[in-house]
């Protein structure tokens, strides 16, 4: 790594990324646990999850930063291009996860997903929001705040998007699923949610969306089966989670909602009125 300059990749609340060379530090966020943390990431490591997860670069362990943050060690990778997606190894990824016995890896946490909507829900709560999103601020708040029957359990990755892939170079430049910040046992379904979400908002095309779920409806065995009984509350859920998050960024930058947004807002809207 000698002469390479360090460059930073992120760099938000809840973790820090810099890639130095072929290799990613990432400091993880103020109060991270990091004995889960550490749990999460020999589950990386684990051999039942090759291919499906990126491995982290020997010995991976947690160090702590002279802050008291925990930081981890990982191979760099190329990301998604927005002009090709992969869309259908996004899909098998994720099928190929999720058929991995929570148990094999060891002992987890649960999986992120409920809790970053809690969180959601949280700072949707103590922002200072413009009187004219007050009916969307309710409607989000309203779903955020209704529980999700779990349908099933199963190892899950917590925070899926298409910022949570990366090609692997040691492995050709495969596909590998990224960032085992929320990774742990939970149902699956909250893993296919935000796209589903955005499907439904029309943020989406529906080609995507099909894309996805046929790949891993057919690497799970589930071909044919309707997705929606089991996504419907998780998707609820992540919508009104980016339309709470999108209210809190545009209210604390003094901004208007972008199109994107909007579309958010009226799906919030449409999903609260729901019985």
């Amino acid at each position: 790594m000698t002469g390479d300059e360090p460059v930073v990749l992120a760099d938000r609340l809840d973790g820090t990324v810099v890639r130095i060379g072929d290799v990613v530090v990432k400091a993880h966020g103020e109060g991270t646990d990091a004995a889960a943390l550490a749990a999460r990431v020999r589950a990386a490591a684990h051999p039942a999850l090759a291919g499906v997860l990126l491995p982290p670069l020997p010995p991976g362990t947690v160090s702590l930063l002279h802050d008291g943050r925990p930081a981890t060690l990982w191979p760099y990778g190329a990301p998604v291009d927005p002009e090709a997606v992969p869309w259908e190894a996004a899909g098998a990824l994720l099928a190929r996860l999720h058929a991995v016995p929570p148990a094999v890896p060891g002992p987890l946490p649960p999986a992120g997903g409920p809790a970053r909507a809690a969180r959601a829900l949280a700072r949707l709560r103590s922002a200072r929001l413009p009187s004219a999103h007050a009916a969307v601020r309710d409607a989000a708040a309203r779903i955020l705040a209704t529980p999700v029957p779990v349908r099933s359990v199963a190892l899950c990755h917590g925070d899926f998007h298409l910022g949570q892939l990366i090609r692997y170079p040691a492995d050709g430049g495969a596909w590998r699923l990224i960032d085992v910040d929320d990774l742990g046992t939970g149902d699956p379904a909250w893993d296919l949610a935000r796209p589903a979400a955005w499907f439904a908002a029309g943020l989406l095309p529906a080609e995507d969306w099909h894309r996805l779920l046929h790949a891993y409806q057919a690497a799970a065995g589930t071909g044919g089966e309707d997705p929606w009984p089991a996504l419907d509350g998780p998707a609820r859920v992540l919508t009104a989670q980016c339309a709470a998050r999108a209210l809190v960024r545009t209210a604390a930058a003094g901004r208007p909602p972008e199109p994107e947004d909007e579309a958010l807002f009226i799906s919030c809207l449409r999903i609260a009125a729901l019985p």
